[in-house]
This record gives C-alpha cells, sequence and structure tokens, in this order.
C-alpha cells in the first residue's frame, strides 16, 4: 500500500479511508495491466514506484458528505481510481516533456523505455481511466474530458510563458490552477457526486478543491528549495537547474521589474543566469533563495490559498468530514515545515 496524503486526527476516520483506500489500490494494480508482460511492466512503472494517492483520498473524504451507505459505493471507488489512473497518465507525459531522470525515487519511464513508449503507456492509462469512467455516467465522463482539456491547456500555456504584457506571476498561478487543480477539484467533486451529497456541495468542494491544488504546487515549489534530499527523495533546486520559473524566482523577477528588489535579490537573478549544471553553481543559488524572504513569502501564499480552500467550507455544515477536509489542506502545506 503507497502511503497515505496524509494522516488525520480522527483515528476512526482514518482508519474507514484506508480500508477503501486499499481497494482502490486493487483495483489501480488491475488497472495498469492487461497487456502482454514487457507492456505491462512499462504502464504499471509508476503505481509500482509509490505514491500519496491524495486525489483517491479526496474523492473518499468528500464522499463523507454523502449518504452513509454510499461513501464506499463502486461508483465512489471507481471514481478514485478514475482520478489517479488520470494523473499517472500525465506523469508519464510530464516526464517526456521535462527530461526527467527520475520520479519517486525510480528512473523515469523514457529513460528505461524511451519516449515514444512512455508517451503510449501514458495514453493507454488514459484510456483506461476513460473507458472506467464511462461506468458512472454521462455527467461523469463530461467533467473527466473537460479536466483533461485543463490539465493539457495547463501545459500548453506553460510551454509557451505569459506574453509580454501578462502578470508572470497570475499567469503562473493560473497554470498550477489548470495542470494540478482542475483534477484535484475533480476528485473532491466525484466524491460528493458519486456519494449523493448533492449539486451544491459538489460546487463547494470542487471550488476548495481547486484552491487546494494550487496550496500544494506552491509548497511544492518551497520544498523543491527548501527539502533535505535525505527525506524527499528530491535534489534541491531541480527546477532551476532544468530553467522553471518557480514561484519564488517569478516574486524576485516582479519584485525587479517594479524596482523594490533587495541586493540579495539581485544577486540570486545574476546566479539563475549562470549554467547551473555544476552542482556547485546549483547549490550556492539554492543556499541564497533559502536564506532570502522570497522564499517565506512563498511560503505564506501556500497558507493563503489553503485558508481560502477552507474559507469555501464554511458554507457547508459543520461535520467529521468537514474538520477533515479543513484538516486534509492543512496537511497539504504543512509539507514545508
Amino acid at each position: 500500500m503507497s502511503q497515505t496524503a496524509v494522516t488525520l486526527k480522527s483515528a476512526d476516520l482514518q482508519s474507514e479511508l484506508e480500508e477503501a483506500l486499499e481497494e482502490v489500490e486493487r483495483r489501480l494494480r488491475d488497472s495498469v495491466v492487461g497487456a502482454r508482460g514487457l507492456v505491462d511492466d512499462l504502464t504499471a512503472h509508476l503505481m509500482a514506484a509509490g505514491g500519496k494517492r491524495m486525489r483517491p483520498m479526496l474523492v473518499l473524504l468528500c464522499a463523507q458528505l454523502g449518504s452513509p451507505s454510499r461513501r464506499s459505493a463502486n461508483d465512489v471507488l471507481d471514481a478514485a481510481v478514475v482520478v489517479e489512473l488520470t494523473h499517472l497518465a500525465t506523469l508519464y507525459h510530464d516526464d517526456v516533456m521535462d527530461s526527467a531522470p527520475s520520479r519517486r525515487g525510480a528512473p523515469a519511464a523514457q529513460r528505461i523505455w524511451g519516449n515514444n513508449r512512455a508517451i503510449l503507456a501514458g495514453d493507454v492509462l488514459f484510456s483506461r481511466a476513460s473507458r472506467r469512467v464511462a461506468k458512472l455516467g454521462p455527467e461523469a465522463v463530461a467533467q473527466h474530458a473537460t479536466t483533461f482539456e485543463r490539465l493539457c491547456m495547463g501545459q500548453l500555456n506553460e510551454t509557451f510563458g505569459p506574453a509580454e504584457d501578462e502578470d508572470a506571476v497570475a499567469f503562473y498561478l493560473q497554470v498550477l490552477a489548470d495542470k494540478t487543480g482542475s483534477l484535484v477539484a475533480q476528485s473532491a467533486r466525484y466524491g460528493a457526486e458519486m456519494s449523493g451529497a448533492g449539486p451544491e456541495v459538489a460546487n463547494y468542494v470542487a471550488e476548495y478543491g481547486e484552491k487546494v491544488g494550487v496550496a500544494f504546487q506552491i509548497a511544492d515549489d518551497v520544498i523543491d528549495l527548501a527539502s533535505d534530499p535525505k527525506t524527499s527523495g528530491k535534489t534541491p533546486g531541480t527546477d532551476l537547474r532544468e530553467g522553471v520559473d518557480t514561484l519564488p524566482t517569478l516574486l524576485l523577477k516582479a519584485q525587479a521589474a517594479n524596482g523594490e528588489i533587495d541586493e540579495a535579490g539581485e544577486r540570486i537573478l545574476h546566479l539563475l543566469e549562470q549554467d547551473l549544471s555544476d552542482d556547485a553553481a546549483l547549490a550556492e543559488v539554492v543556499s541564497a533563495l533559502r536564506e532570502h524572504p522570497v522564499l517565506e513569502q512563498t511560503r505564506q501564499m501556500a497558507r493563503e490559498w489553503a485558508a481560502e480552500a477552507k474559507q469555501i467550507l464554511d458554507a457547508l455544515p459543520k461535520s467529521d468530514a468537514h474538520a477533515a477536509l479543513c484538516e486534509f489542506a492543512d496537511l497539504l502545506v504543512d509539507r514545508m515545515s
């Protein structure tokens, strides 16, 4: 079983969710295989590497808002499988686009099998997600298609970047909303809808989920710089080395454009222009960013997005599930500490 995204204070609820996640995991294992051995090795590669299963857990958590008899119904469990299969499909594609060396502590699929096969593996997983979502009805299919379009548009917009007259920070946050927030939002919506919580509740938790997804990705930007590689499994500054502007660097560039940047910030921007393939050069810029106030500013933005997500839930009746969703939002950004 993969490590769960969060551990909730309610031991009873945590136990119920983990029991349902075990069944989701079994269905996932069945979904990533089914062809001949070599193909199965490829399509099962990332699923076998693990993951926190944040999206399936959110499906199950939002299902707590519906009928008790439907919280672990087949439709809820299949929806949880759909969102994770869709997520896995995007990871195969993302790693090809980013030339990523590893994912979840294992070699990236394209490093083992090549780009073409990795792309096709992602396509196979999305096809299997589509086949499973068809069991959930035409509205679920339409929502899945809309979400996948947003995922692709977010990735496309990221490759083009903002227009010259566009706010780069606002553009980046919209990319995060599309690339990550959309599927997290759909996870929450599926959980509410499949458990019979009703359309109004589904709309609220979907809005919550989108903001939680953005908060999660902003937190990842902090972790990319501040994490201990022994615990995160990720080399600090990986995004910087790949020439990817994340929120801390975008905030520094915005400060420079507004004439508000300090001397330390100017030095960081200069360091970012150097060849960061050298480990010493990368370590220097990472160290400088860790010490600069912009990293705490980024942390605060993650907390603000999580707080806004929780405010949306104020429209819902207080319950154990309501409290757990607030806790879920906090725990996803507490990873920065």
